[in-house]
């Protein structure tokens, strides 16, 4: 099977930035470490206008109005590392560490597993890669923001 050209492309991009992949390695056990987070940031009305524009639908971002004293915030929820790549044949563990929000019920779209991760506590998913491409992790708590990807390079020859 042919693979797409974006992902050739993607591969191609990621070769260039991390040292020591110029080819495939050998499959192997593989953990990921990955925090649910919330970055903020704010501002006062005197200092900076509150923004006009509403921010998407779903749960990812979260703009709060002026308070009393003119303060207002922005917020959004992610997953770090945002990027994640392993081997086609891989067997993988992502270890999530819930930090910001309460819980983040997610699904890693492919390979369709789903659980959720909930604030001070660990959650360990482990399974083979074993299909090659660009796989969503998505918390369908937080959309769209909460995304990351999988980065599954496929074995040479495939």
């Amino acid at each position: 099977m042919k693979r797409p050209q974006a992902l050739t492309l993607l591969t191609l991009g990621l070769l260039a930035v991390l040292p020591g992949w110029t080819q495939h390695q050998a499959a192997r056990q593989r953990t990921i470490y990955i925090a649910a987070v919330e970055p903020k940031g704010g501002a006062n009305v005197s200092q900076e206008a509150f923004p006009k524009a509403e921010v998407p639908a779903g749960g990812g971002y979260v703009l709060k109005k002026p308070d009393d004293k003119g303060r207002w915030e922005v917020s959004t929820y992610k997953w770090d590392p945002g990027t994640m790549v392993v081997n086609e044949g891989d067997t993988v563990t992502m270890e999530f560490v819930g930090i910001n929000g309460d819980e983040h019920p997610f699904t890693l779209e492919g390979y369709w597993i789903s659980n959720t991760v909930k604030r001070g506590e660990i959650t360990r998913v482990t399974f083979k890669a074993d299909k090659a491409g660009i796989f969503k992790l998505i918390c369908r708590k937080h959309t769209p923001s909460m995304q990351a990807d999988l980065v599954v390079l496929a074995k040479p020859g495939a």
